[in-house]
């Protein structure tokens, strides 16, 4: 996690009989530039959509993802520090496991010490952080709103945290079909 004593977080927690136990410990430092506010609640939308990437993928584990949605100042530090880019960018993604194929959980089996909390059963996939800027600059640029945008950089991210990749055009083509899949199966769509 990328900051694990944070303790003022919102931690929304599901699970039923249809599908596994999930966790998503979200810490919204800011919804946009100039005390914008976001018409939807970010953390619940953002554990829909990040449970709805789980079951699309076949995950076999009760799981957990950290998200943080912060500045631009903030994600363009971070983007420096962790991948040494020196620029900002709409979301970062930082997996825990080691896929070889996307979605191929088998790491898990050879290494349950390494991925699951021993606290909590889960599996730890990685940290999600968005830039709550760019949600509202690419939601007015791509004419929709900032709701299927935020959502759109959730599923985004948690494909990467499922071993995805956009480094050809057959990786970036299979991540959209993906993403677009469950954002329909969420009702989120361009209008």
């Amino acid at each position: 996690m990328i900051n694990p004593d944070f303790h003022e977080d919102e931690r929304i927690i599901s699970g039923d009989a249809e599908g596994p136990f999930f966790e998503l410990e979200a810490e919204i430092l800011t919804e946009g530039p100039e005390n914008r506010k976001f018409d939807f609640d970010a953390a619940e939308l953002a554990q829909q959509v990040c449970r709805a990437v789980l079951t699309e993928e076949n995950c076999p584990y009760d799981a957990s993802v950290y998200l943080l949605v912060t500045d631009e100042e903030e994600v363009h530090r971070m983007n420096l520090e962790y991948r040494g880019i020196d620029r900002t960018t709409d979301v970062l993604s930082f997996p825990a496991l080691p896929f070889e194929t996307e979605s191929d959980f088998s790491a898990v089996e050879e290494n349950e010490m390494d991925y699951i909390d021993p606290d909590t059963g889960c599996l730890q996939l990685g940290d999600i952080v968005i830039n709550a800027s760019r949600v509202w600059e690419q939601a007015q640029e791509y004419g929709h709103s900032t709701r299927r945008e935020f959502a759109f950089l959730v599923a985004h991210s948690m494909l990467h945290l499922c071993g995805y990749d956009h480094m050809t055009q057959e990786e970036s083509a299979r991540m959209e079909v993906k993403q677009e899949a469950v954002l329909q199966s969420l009702g989120i769509t361009r209008s």
